[in-house]
């Protein structure tokens, strides 16, 4: 399988003072394109800042991170900005819509800066919007707006897509929806996805399953029957 994430000896620490914080201790790891990854972890166990460094947003202290061989961890602000831009999607569990853009127009926004943007239209409807197109995030639910959020990123095609606590602000019904949304992303279009989370129902689905321990990677696992997303325990 090809390689297109690599980390080696990742680390990242803050200094407070005189106390140095770790919340990420030299891990190492590699992702496969097209498989579908569950980091997994109570707070503060340092999942959140490895996805940041995945994500382009946050740079390691110490430690090599490389997507297709090539090397992040040297890579100018402008390099970045476009890695962000065109390789990698985001997710979160807070939906950051522009709330004066409809529907259409917040995925749209995102489809104008990808280089090889999928149609918005086609998207909307893969996530069962298409009629909500011309509405404002305020006159959706939360379930609908994380809808919004999918589609958003995943309308820029993006090679990774990383989600922070996708379903963490959902109930069980609509989480659900969001899931079967990622799954059919990775499956659908041979794309990576990456999904933190501290709910362990959700391991049950992925490919392999990373398990974070005070800012370490402690253990990595395949996991031999992945589960549909409509079968995960909540």
């Amino acid at each position: 399988m090809k390689v297109i994430l690599e980390g080696k000896g990742l680390a990242k620490w803050y200094q407070m003072g005189e106390v140095k914080v770790e919340a990420l201790r030299g891990v190492d790891f590699q992702i496969y394109e097209g498989e579908f990854v569950v980091v997994l972890g109570p707070s503060g166990s340092g999942k959140s800042t490895m996805l940041n460094m995945i994500g382009g947003m946050d740079q390691a202290s110490a430690g090599e991170l490389y997507y297709l061989q090539e090397p992040l961890h040297l890579a100018n602000e402008k390099k970045l900005t476009a890695y962000r831009r065109h390789a990698v999607g985001f997710i979160f569990q807070f939906y950051n819509l522009m709330p004066n853009l409809t529907v259409l127009e917040n995925v749209q926004l995102a489809a104008e800066i990808a280089a090889h943007p999928l149609d918005p239209y086609a998207i909307l409807a893969e996530v069962g919007l298409e009629d909500r197109a011309g509405h404002f995030p305020s006159q959706l639910s939360g379930g609908e707006q994380q809808r919004v959020a999918v589609a958003r990123s995943i309308v820029k095609n993006p090679e990774i897509l990383l989600c922070d606590e996708p379903t963490g602000a959902l109930d069980f019904a609509t989480g659900i929806q969001v899931l079967k949304l990622l799954k059919k992303f990775q499956q659908g279009y041979g794309k990576t996805v990456m999904v933190i989370t501290h709910n362990a129902g959700i391991a049950q689905m992925a490919d392999r399953v990373f398990q974070m321990k005070d800012g370490l990677l402690a253990k990595v696992y395949s996991v031999e029957k992945p589960i549909a997303p409509e079968e995960v325990s909540w």
